[in-house]
């Protein structure tokens, strides 16, 4: 399914110190979307829900520059939620009920998911992107699940406890057991270098991809690894060619990002993802090109060619105060194929 408009995950605010960090509104794109394809008037019904590497105190010393000073972070107080929502922010009412999630073809359902023509029932070396015939997911590795709270923009999920530990590599042979997988794949010609993050940083606020990633490896060419990602986690990883990630002048990362939320409680266990070169291009560092798809419907993916050359349903700088763009899942199992150096 196409959408014409960042995700949440990930609008622009066009005032202040504000300004410079649209990613706390295209954070929220998935919720936007999600809202635009429902009656407004539904109610939500509220859940809660092989090593991980959950984020430590120090910097890594892969980051180019240290997490900004308090001055140069936003503090995403009320006054700017106000102004996120003076351009159509919707709120946690406009998500479907339990009961009345539109149909998706963009995964299948339980019942298609028992009998995908390559469903394991054993778990052991099966391909990622099947699922469990029992239709029961793995959370071996996930920390504790942390209460969801707050609305809109500043709305947290599950980020973990220990805190990042809802994020973890896992091995090829067991992806398939988990529910939300991605699959990254590198470059065809040189090493590139990932870094993923959760949404709210450590201290509680929105600036996760400020220094503060959970997960940071290296690709080399044509090598493939594999993510998983534990219920309500929402985030995003950036990736670059060579050993770092590029970053702007108040320490975010500032490299083409991938943008993802999996079953969020807010909006019933949708989930959602994008790329977007939002943060690159303003900065003025180069645009990486990135494709990602959902693997259970070929036709849903974002993706953003070198130097942003070609973009389809994905965000640019130009397009971060428009709703709907990337992909909508409806809630199910997610398996997404990410492309790194992608050049169409």
């Amino acid at each position: 399914m196409r959408f014409t408009s960042s995700y949440v995950l990930l609008a622009a605010l066009t005032s202040g110190a504000v300004a410079r960090h649209g990613y706390q509104v295209r954070h929220q794109g998935h919720h936007r979307r999600q809202a635009a394809e429902v009656d407004t008037t539904t109610t939500v019904t509220t859940t809660s829900t092989i090593t991980y590497c959950p984020c430590d105190e120090s910097t890594s010393s892969a980051i180019q520059s240290a997490t900004p000073s308090s001055s140069s972070i936003p503090t995403f107080t009320t006054t700017a939620i106000e102004l996120t929502t003076s351009v159509s922010v919707p709120v946690l009412s406009q998500a479907p009920t339990s009961t009345e999630v539109p149909s998706s073809t963009e995964v299948p359902t339980s019942t298609e998911q028992q009998q995908h023509p390559s469903t394991s029932t054993s778990g052991a070396s099966a391909d990622w992107s099947t699922v469990p015939s029992s239709g029961e997911f793995s959370t071996s590795g996930f920390g504790a699940s942390t209460n969801s709270s707050g609305s809109g923009v500043s709305y947290t999920g599950n980020v973990g406890s220990p805190y990042g530990s809802n994020i973890q590599s896992v091995e090829a042979s067991v992806a398939s057991n988990y529910k939300y997988v991605v699959e990254f794949t590198g470059s065809n010609t040189d090493d590139w270098y990932v870094v993923i993050w959760n949404k709210i940083g450590k201290d509680g606020k929105m600036d996760g991809w400020y220094g503060n990633a959970c997960h940071e490896f290296s690709l080399a060419a044509g090598e493939t690894v594999y993510y998983a990602f534990d219920t309500d986690s929402q985030g995003g990883w950036a990736a670059a060619k060579g050993s770092s990630i590029p970053t702007d002048d108040y320490g975010g990362y500032a490299a083409t990002w991938g943008e993802f939320d999996f079953g969020s409680t807010t909006n019933s266990g949708w989930s959602g993802f994008d790329v977007s070169a939002i943060q690159a291009q303003d900065a003025d560092l180069t645009v990486q090109g990135m494709k990602i798809c959902s693997v259970y419907n070929d036709d849903t993916c974002s993706t953003i060619t070198t130097g942003a050359a070609t973009v389809d349903n994905a965000y640019t700088s130009d397009l971060k105060t428009e709703d709907g763009i990337g992909g909508n899942l409806n809630a199910g199992a997610v398996r997404l194929a990410v492309t790194l150096d992608y050049s169409g």
